[in-house]
């Protein structure tokens, strides 16, 4: 058997696998804009809440009501700040090395799952279309096997194979579409959150610079 036919075996098993796939794709992808939903739910506002009062105890160097203040806030500014007052004892430059290594966590926390919505906003239609290939091919072997028939019966049943193998193309739309909205709405959410973290750390970073660590109010 050669390599033809082989794929032709494959393709003639349909394109139902395809729809159940991208079936349990989109449910993987609603589970991921819930939880994506429910956490930015979370930090919106955590940050703009504790702002004022944590400048003001950093320009007094009160360390103590300023670590107070960002304990246990979700918000990724706090957990920046956090991160510098436990290095506030080392030194500037600790403040500065703990900013630089938080940034980065900070910023794949907030993207997580994220590459998931884009890949499969991406690639969903091609699965599709790929479900509807196979059904294309499903239909003309059955015309083959069947062979011309009067009054158009192979044809419309030539048809009709090929509508239900186009509903492959559509499922894969109706996945992707969704996706890419979210990935879209989410990045903007990850933009805005960072800029918002990032200028209260740089904030906090220029008051906690100014003050020494020996001049803090533990």
């Amino acid at each position: 058997m050669d390599l033809t036919q082989k794929f032709l075996q494959f393709a003639l098993v349909g394109a139902d696998w395809v729809l159940w796939l991208l079936v349990g794709l989109s449910v993987i992808s609603v589970y991921v804009m819930l939880e994506r939903f429910m956490f930015f739910r979370q930090i919106v506002g955590a940050d703009a809440g504790i702002r004022r009062g944590l400048l003001d105890a950093l320009a007094d160097s009160d360390i103590a009501k300023a670590r107070k203040l960002v304990t246990g806030v979700p918000g990724s500014g706090a957990r920046m700040v956090a991160e510098m007052l436990g290095n506030h004892a080392r030194g500037p430059a600790a403040v500065e090395a703990a900013l630089n290594s938080v940034r980065s966590e900070e910023k794949l926390r907030l993207e997580r799952y994220l590459s998931y919505l884009g890949t499969l906003g991406s690639n969903a239609p091609f699965i599709g279309l790929f479900g509807t290939v196979l059904g294309i091919i499903r239909a003309f072997k059955d015309l083959a096997d069947s062979g011309l028939k009067p009054g158009g019966e192979s044809s419309a049943a030539v048809m009709a194979g090929i509508s239900e193998a186009l509903v492959a193309t559509a499922v894969g739309l109706l996945v992707a579409i969704p996706a890419v909205v979210a990935y879209n709405v989410f990045q903007r959410r990850v933009k805005r959150t960072l800029g918002e973290a990032e200028a209260l750390a740089q904030s906090a970073l220029g008051l906690m610079v100014a003050s020494k660590p020996a001049e803090a109010k533990e």
